[in-house]
């Protein structure tokens, strides 16, 4: 297998990154998926900004390179925000007990079963670890015992240790209207820019998305050697079903037609279906699975032996993008 270097596939528009989660801090899980998606040839995993959380993912993508020296290495990518954001955010008990006739229906809804009923309790407990901040125990908890806490990354303080780690990437999740805060963080950043392979700035549409996103660009001063937008068309939704890319897909369109410098990356709502409705025309540098690159290999977590189940599968959502079909821009643009 020969292997491209991440920032040759972000040119090729082969770029694949793993989502780890901004919330999701289960060492196992980490560890795991790091090793799946490094050995299917993953150019960068993205995950919380913690030290302990970083070394797992190495662990996962050492262990991947021992048992095949001829995969890649991906960029290690952490995620900060710049104010409120459903990233950063994990599932709380508001109410410590459940009603003895509650039908308990948020164990159904929650992807990674970070709801559990405790041994032989009919009480309904949250693994925090676990909890990634969908959301979608909230709406459904018939008696309202369910909230979502948010939390925000101190960019600052964290950074120049998870730089030390081996770090090569940040991501900040921002939101339209939160310039001032925007340009707080970006001033945290800014020293150890020089250190960094990427930057990636994840966003929502809205009204007034590119006097925003322009606005972003004239913070940031020096310009990244390497700028991603990440077009998150709808968060963490990719496991819900196919037509969940289509959100995703509307705003790229929006973002490439804006013609900032860069490259746009598609996430939010990305799934199995995704590279297949990608327009070949369009400049798209690649794909960021979160929710359905995790549940696809979910059965083969912490499986020891049984890992390597995971393996194919994980390597058939990668392939997806590695050999996504790219047209020449002079077919594009000739009105063939």
């Amino acid at each position: 297998m020969s292997v491209t270097l991440p920032n040759v596939s972000l040119q090729q528009g082969t770029w694949f990154k793993l989502i780890c989660g901004a919330s999701f801090h289960h060492l196992p899980s980490i560890r795991e998926l790091s090793f799946l998606y490094t050995l299917a040839g993953a150019d960068c995993i993205d995950v919380a900004a913690d030290p302990a959380i970083v070394q797992a993912a190495q662990q996962g993508i050492r262990r991947a390179q021992a048992e095949d020296p001829q995969v890649g290495s991906p960029w290690l990518m952490v995620s900060v925000n710049d104010g409120e954001d459903v990233h950063f955010r994990k599932a709380v008990l508001v109410d410590p007990v459940c009603p003895a006739d509650c039908p308990q229906p948020c164990l159904a809804v929650c992807p990674p079963h970070a709801l559990i009923r405790a041994g032989a309790s009919t009480q309904v407990h949250i693994r925090a670890e676990l909890c990634y901040g969908c959301g979608r125990c909230e709406p459904v908890c018939p008696h309202q015992r369910i909230a979502t806490q948010g939390y925000q990354v101190a960019a600052a303080e964290i950074l120049p240790s998870l730089l030390e780690l081996g770090v090569e990437a940040v991501e900040i999740h921002t939101r339209i209207g939160r310039q001032s805060q925007f340009a707080q963080l970006w001033g945290s950043l800014k020293p150890w820019l020089r250190r960094l392979r990427a930057v990636s700035i994840s966003f929502n549409d809205g009204p007034g998305l590119e006097a925003y996103l322009r606005d972003l660009l004239a913070l940031m001063d020096p310009l990244p050697e390497v700028l991603i937008w990440q077009v998150d068309g709808r968060p963490m939704s990719g496991d819900i079903g196919a037509g969940t890319s289509k959100a995703t897909l509307k705003l790229a369109r929006k973002v490439l037609d804006m013609g900032l410098p860069g490259y746009v990356q598609l996430a939010g709502g990305t799934n199995g279906q995704t590279v297949s409705l990608l327009d070949p025309c369009w400049p798209v540098a690649g794909v960021a699975f979160g929710s359905y690159a995790r549940q696809l290999v979910a059965a083969y977590l912490e499986g020891g032996s049984g890992l390597a189940g995971g393996i194919p599968l994980a390597k058939q959502l990668v392939q997806q993008v590695k050999r996504r079909a790219v047209a020449p821009r002079q077919t594009c643009f000739s009105g063939v």
